[in-house]
């Protein structure tokens, strides 16, 4: 069993970033510019927008936070959205989600300028995505697409089983593992809460992601030996064993798991510290206009 290290992976394209930033400004060429919208006080959100300004911090990007009170109406904020399209000095940006529940997060996602969708939420980046198109794929499923190819895991004509189908990250995650190209050429299995024999699919995955939300559901009955599985979910769980009574945990029962896989990925330091980087490389890809010119 080898253990997938997210954060070491993502300390690498990190400095990879960084230094094609430094050619960039040495070339007379513009610092790329990321800024976020940030809506209410929910600390989650905080925390995001927190490890995202670090990170542009750390690979020379210059980043901007836009806060706004949970007061703002929509007309408001989809007027805030306008400003940052036409801004030339921004090359992408993000809307904090969730939004307060007077305002439609997918009016506010489609409100976005695609070529500054550097979430990858746009029906447009959504769309180019599915067909196999250059586009902004969103920041989970391009994280774990980018640890199969550091780690060289084999894909091509493996059985992988997504299990949750989310818009964002089980239903892209499915779409990019079929497509052809590395990693890819898998046979995809996109499970539910409506999945029938749903052990049986499990057990029958090379690759199993689990992004179900539930945590540590998966257990080791469900997974065949020598199982790839990527954790995507994080929950935080009362602890007997914590000085904070706390502890974060994946969908996947890690413990009884991991001694069945080839790789695995931890919770925390798996998937996580790749959805930042992603983002970090759209914004990258924005300011040299890569994917729309």
């Amino acid at each position: 069993m080898e253990l997938l290290d997210g954060k070491r992976i993502a300390d690498e394209v990190k400095q990879e970033i960084a230094a094609e930033v430094t050619l960039m400004i040495a070339n007379g060429k513009k610092r790329p510019h990321l800024a976020a919208i940030l809506v209410g006080n929910d600390g989650a959100s905080e925390t995001y927008v927190g490890h995202k300004e670090k990170s542009c911090s750390q690979v020379g990007f210059k980043s901007s936070v836009l806060r706004f009170p949970e007061t703002i109406t929509e007309a408001e904020l989809l007027s805030k959205v306008d400003e940052l399209n036409n801004d030339s000095d921004i090359d992408g940006f993000i809307i904090q989600l969730p939004l307060p529940k007077h305002i439609s997060d997918q009016k506010v996602i489609e409100a976005i300028d695609p070529k500054k969708d550097v979430d990858g939420f746009h029906p447009m980046n959504v769309g180019r995505m599915t067909i196999g198109l250059p586009s902004y794929v969103s920041a989970t499923p391009d994280g774990i697409m980018e640890l199969l190819r550091r780690y060289k895991i084999e894909t091509s004509g493996k059985h992988c089983v997504v299990l949750g189908r989310s818009n964002i990250v089980g239903r892209p995650m499915a779409n990019l593992l079929s497509q052809k190209g590395y990693p890819g050429d898998c046979t995809v299995t996109l499970c539910h809460s409506r999945t029938n024999s749903l052990t049986e699919v499990l057990r029958s995955a090379d690759i199993l992601i689990a992004a179900l939300g539930q945590p540590e559901f998966v257990t080791s009955k469900m997974v065949k030996e020598g199982a790839v599985v990527i954790d995507v979910g994080i929950t935080r769980i009362k602890s007997e064993t914590s000085k904070s009574g706390w502890k974060l945990v994946g969908d996947v029962k890690f413990d009884e798991v991991a001694h069945k896989c080839s790789y695995i990925t931890p919770v925390p330091g798996g998937v996580g510290p790749l959805t930042i980087v992603s983002l970090l490389k759209n914004t990258l890809k924005a300011a040299k206009r890569e994917i729309y010119g």
